[in-house]
């Protein structure tokens, strides 16, 4: 089992942004403690070289897994989905962005709350539309580039659109694109599956990557969710990815992100 944990390259108001800033130091902890990757979460690709990313992470033999963006929405507000075609029209072009990164790393670039949240007025097939329209677009300019996105349904108290497994697969078939598949996360899932187990089943060979945090959104181990069942699941399908901690800095994003290798590694899950 590949295991690595979320880092923002740079200050962010996300909190389970397990890890923020000062990269070299922090890719250099992770690695101490038994990781093999470390996922990046990147506002904006002009702010980061892509050189200095290679050589830090060769440094430590760390990979990159993949490549998050929600900071876009947390830090900007842009969305595919905003009334203002402005607005989405820069959510597109930023998404389109992080091609360069994703096809240099082989990482597959995750879509979160880039998607945005329904604004008054403006009906939810409306924002639907424009959801489609956008991920079509970015989908089709990425396939050049051998590049994958990754949407993660979210639960229904951050947005609107796309809350499981079901609504992932119905968008991936309206989107009708083959590198464009979902990220699963083991809290959202907690919140809006019946069971983690046959939404992993369900959503198959269309998983690009996947998320761990417990019922509380504390490192694994911290609640309740049956991690050896989910990620048993999980390979049963084929995955062959990374499993990403992206949870808490409690009580703090060093005791976490230890807390949560000590519990997975054991697992031995293959």
């Amino acid at each position: 089992m590949k295991l690595s944990v979320v880092l923002s390259t740079h200050a962010a108001k996300f909190e389970a942004a397990t890890f923020k800033g000062d990269l070299a130091a922090n890719v250099a902890r992770i690695a101490g403690w038994g990781y093999d990757g470390v996922e990046l979460a990147i506002r904006d690709p002009k702010l980061v070289s892509g050189d200095e990313l290679a050589a830090v992470l060769d440094a430590h033999g760390l990979t990159l897994p993949a490549i998050g963006t929600g900071q876009a929405w947390g830090e900007e507000r842009l969305s595919f989905t905003s009334a203002d075609p402005t607005i989405r029209r820069a959510a597109i072009e930023r998404i389109k962005s992080h091609i360069p990164l994703a096809a240099r790393f082989n990482a597959p670039v995750i879509l979160g709350l880039i998607r945005g949240i329904t604004p008054a007025g403006q009906g939810h097939e409306t924002s639907m539309a424009y959801l489609v329209e956008a991920l079509r677009e970015c989908a089709a300019t990425a396939a050049a580039a051998g590049v994958r996105y990754a949407l993660e349904p979210l639960n229904r108290y951050e947005t609107d659109l796309i809350h499981t497994v079901a609504d992932g697969l119905d968008l991936i078939e309206r989107v009708g694109a083959s590198n464009f598949g979902l990220l699963l996360d083991t809290f959202h899932m907690n919140i809006e599956e019946p069971s983690i187990e046959a939404s992993i089943r369900l959503a198959g060979d269309r998983i690009f990557h996947f998320h761990v945090a417990d019922s509380n959104r504390w490192y694994p181990g911290a609640g309740h969710v049956d991690f050896r069942s989910a990620l048993e699941t999980l390979y049963a399908t084929g995955y062959t990815g990374f499993v990403s901690g992206e949870f808490l800095p409690k009580p703090d994003a060093a005791t976490a992100a230890q807390k949560a290798i000590a519990y997975l590694r054991p697992l031995d899950i293959r």
